[in-house]
This record gives structure tokens, sequence and C-alpha cells, in this order.
């Protein structure tokens, strides 16, 4: 599908502002909506129309409970606000936190939390902690390390949470963290990691393909891309490409998934999909069991 033809698709734009291209659909009209149009529903969201329709449904009794118990505007301001974002930035700085406390508090909250491969099997370590997959990303080397992830996260969040939603955001970010920890697995299994950079990355990947997608100018994403894919092969850098390389592969591959099933009708194979990707990460995860040869240790 060419610029063009996007485009002309009226179906990839807000029917209330033309000029807004979004992935969000209203879940009884299945009219397509942007952040400003998005009001939070039971599930999914609504737009404007059908919620002024679905207020003057009510009964008397159902209006007086929504005066008395919801606040209409503040969600209605708030729909299109980085929730997801905002919320890991701030869980990931308040980890940060802690690891700074002295006494052995902090390296013991770095340690319980930071990605090292052979934790994950109890044949090689003794233990068995396969939350660190995951938890690598609350984790980083310094200020520096964390405030330039967390900057990438806020830029990057702001703009693409809003686009897909909240829960496709996060199984985004998730699923690229994931993607980065099984990279360093296989390609280097010895080495401790910290940081969001795999996730980060993943949120880069899939930028980049939803971008192109819906003809946005994708140059400079591609570029600060580039830039950070080679500064991991530089001596002395310290960084770990491996985490790079796995979530930004994971992050194109969902980015992917997203754009071609965004229709309603749809969701249950993106659901399906976005878990055959972390089962098959997953599964990758047993290559040093069954092939110890082919992993770099």
């Amino acid at each position: 599908m060419t610029t063009d033809d996007l485009s002309r698709n009226r179906e990839n734009f807000c029917y209330r502002h033309p000029d807004r291209q979004s992935f969000v659909l209203c879940q009884r009209c299945l009219r397509t909506i942007c952040p400003e149009c998005q009001t939070p529903a039971a599930v999914g969201v609504i737009c404007p129309e059908c919620l002024r329709d679905q207020q003057k449904a009510q009964s008397p009794a159902q209006r007086k409970a929504e005066r008395r118990w919801s606040r209409p505007r503040a969600l209605s301001a708030s729909a299109g606000r980085p929730v997801v974002t905002y919320t890991i930035i701030a869980l990931t700085a308040f980890v940060f936190l802690l690891s700074l406390i002295p006494g052995g508090v902090g390296d013991a909250v770095q340690g319980a939390l930071l990605f090292w491969a052979p934790a994950l099997y109890p044949q090689f370590n003794g233990d068995f902690q396969p939350w660190r997959l995951v938890t690598v990303s609350l984790v980083h080397s310094g200020f520096w390390h964390v405030g330039l992830n967390m900057l990438a996260l806020w830029m990057i969040g702001r703009s693409l949470e809003p686009l897909l939603g909240r829960w496709r955001f996060l199984a985004l970010y998730l699923l690229s963290a994931l993607g980065g920890s099984v990279a360093v697995t296989l390609l280097s299994f010895t080495t401790p990691v910290v940081g969001a950079s795999g996730a980060i990355f993943g949120l880069f990947g899939a930028l980049l393909v939803i971008g192109r997608h819906i003809g946005a100018n994708i140059g400079g994403i591609a570029i600060i891309l580039g830039v950070n894919l080679v500064i991991g092969f530089i001596p002395g850098f310290n960084v770990s490409w491996q985490a790079h390389i796995g979530g930004l592969v994971v992050g194109l591959l969902v980015g992917l998934i997203f754009t071609r099933t965004r229709a309603v009708r749809q969701r249950g194979l993106q659901i399906g999909l976005l878990a055959t990707v972390g089962a098959g990460l997953i599964a990758l995860l047993f290559v040093p069991v069954l092939f110890p040869g082919v992993v770099i240790l």
C-alpha cells in the first residue's frame, strides 16, 4: 500500500479531525478517533457522538448515579495522556532512587532486578528467577543512563501511546524488553545487563514501521536509530548491543502486527499474534538447555 493510498483511505483518520491519523476505533460505531475525541468506556473508548447517545439513553437513576460517582470531564481530559509512559518513567525513577540507598540496600535492589542469564537456569546457577527478563528495564547504571533512556521513552511514548492505546503500548514495551533479554541470553550468556535500552529500541522499531505505514517522515527516526545502533558496537562504550538488536527486532515485528490488525474484527487475531511473539521468545530461552554449543557462553 502506497502513501497516496493511505492518505485517501479515510478510515486511517479521525472522523472529527480529518488531519489526524489514529489506530484507535470507537467501540460502538467503529469509526477512527484521535486522542482528543476518546472517552474511556467499560471496554475500550467511545467517540463524543456515541457518548451523547449513551447519556440520552440513560434512565434518571443512571444519570444521578453518574453525576454522583463519575467524573466524565476528568476522564475525557486524561484519555489522550500517555499514562503508561508516565507510569513506567515514575516506576523506573523510583527503583533508581532505591538503588542509590547506601549500606548495601541499593546494591541488593539492583542485584535482584538486573538481567543475568544463568539465573534463569537452575542447572547452571541453582536459581530460577524469571522476573529478571523484564525487571532489567527498571535498573540503570547511573544518572546519564537512566536519564537518556527515560528521555527517549518520554519523547516516543507521548506520541506512540495515544496512537496505539495504552494496552497495546504496554504490550509493545514489555515484549521489547523481553526480546532484549532473550538476545542477551543467546549472544552474551554470562554478561550481567541493566537498563531499558532493549525496550526503548523496541519502541523505535515499532515507530519506524507504523510511521512508514501512515506515510509519516521517518528519516529522522531512522538516523537516530542507526546512530544508537553503531554506538553499541564501539569499544569502550560498555553498551549491550545484543539487547538493542533483540528489542529492535521484536519492536519491528510488533509494529507490523499492529499495522496489519487494526480493525476491531481483527482484535482476536492481534492478541493471538502478540501471544505468539511472547511464546516464541520464551521458546528461544530453551536453546541454552537443548543446544548449549550454540549459545555464546
